[in-house]
């Protein structure tokens, strides 16, 4: 490795800067300089002479004994990033979920809102964020033990929610979501310090292959790649639309199919799918009359809470990324 690559590969951050408090979640600007240096540089302006970086955290940190996950379901997760459990739910449980999740889409008082995206070209919800605080049952199941247990063994330590939402992708009108790291923009947006973090996806609908299902690239969790381009102000209004920041170049990502593949797991409603933070992932379009609709709870580990963000001149708002113990509620 070059003494260049190595010095831009640390991209210090002398000049990082803690959050201050403000009134205005669009607001939360950086303050007092702290030094350090950032081990996942991204948001750069030209590329590293390498496709990636190394991942330094473990990927599973507790064991078998610390939860309801066996030793072989962790191998599984650690090996591959990811791991599916179906019938995780059912019944009358499911039932009543797919109940409140059409009634948070009916809500004519949420459209418009900072928090309900909609699809890029069209006025459908594509996603609702901080379920868990504008939904009793969902901030219930946010608390659930088995939930909180797998992301608690997974993590090897106290989870909070980061970050909740529900993804869903009408029929014949759901876009695509383009190759991504959820690390690279909670890490560059969001100031997440490190890999401690793991999404817990309840499916809610029948998924297939037809009606755009999650598709991930097994054993990916275990590089970083670091992406161009600066992130401007308010950037989380476009990317969540259409992500154009934060998506690895072709180059790694043809290296990274050929090496592991693509992987789209798919089954009956009430699945669980759960996820690292760092395995890259993407969907198609929904080309087919079917909706797919998830429910995500992202837990992080309460010593790795956010901090200044690495590559953004401010945090996004708190509904996309909650602090420990947050009460949010919607303005208004």
């Amino acid at each position: 490795m070059s003494v260049k690559t190595s010095d831009r590969m640390l991209h210090e951050t002398v000049s990082h800067q803690a959050v201050v408090d403000s009134p205005d979640p669009q607001s939360r600007v950086r303050s007092a300089p702290r030094p350090g240096q950032d081990p996942y540089p991204t948001r750069l302006s030209e590329p590293l002479d390498m496709p990636w970086l190394s991942r330094r955290e473990a990927v599973v940190k507790g064991g078998a004994d610390d939860g309801p996950l066996s030793q072989a379901q962790l191998d599984e997760f650690d090996r591959k990033g990811f791991l599916f459990e179906p019938d995780f739910i059912s019944g009358e449980e499911l039932d009543e979920l797919r109940q409140e999740l059409a009634a948070l889409l009916e809500r004519d008082d949420f459209r418009g809102r900072d928090f309900a995206i909609t699809e890029p070209s069209g006025s459908e919800i594509r996603s609702l964020f901080a379920v868990h605080c504008l939904s009793e049952r969902l901030g219930k199941l946010a608390r659930d033990a088995r939930l909180v247990g797998r992301a608690r063994q997974i993590l090897g330590g106290e989870p909070y929610v980061h970050q909740s939402r529900i993804n869903y992708k009408p029929g014949f009108e759901g876009k695509g979501f383009n190759w991504h790291s959820d690390f690279e923009t909670w890490h560059a947006e969001d100031g997440m310090p490190a890999m401690h973090a793991v999404s817990a996806s309840i499916v809610l609908t029948d998924n297939h292959h037809f009606n755009g299902p999650l598709m991930l690239i097994p054993g990916s969790h275990r590089v970083f790649v670091p992406c161009l381009g600066e992130t401007p102000d308010g950037n989380h209004r476009q990317s969540l639309k259409q992500q154009e920041l934060g998506v690895p170049s072709r180059e790694a990502l043809s290296a990274l199919v050929e090496r592991h593949g693509i992987e789209a797991p798919t089954g009956a409603a009430g699945g669980l799918l759960l996820f690292d933070c760092n395995v890259l992932h993407g969907s198609n379009a929904n080309m087919s009359p079917d909706p797919r609709s998830n429910v995500f709870f992202v837990y992080n580990r309460r010593d790795n809470r956010c901090v200044a963000p690495f590559a953004a001149r401010r945090r996004r708002p708190e509904f996309l990324a909650h602090e420990p113990d947050e009460a949010w509620a919607p303005a208004g």
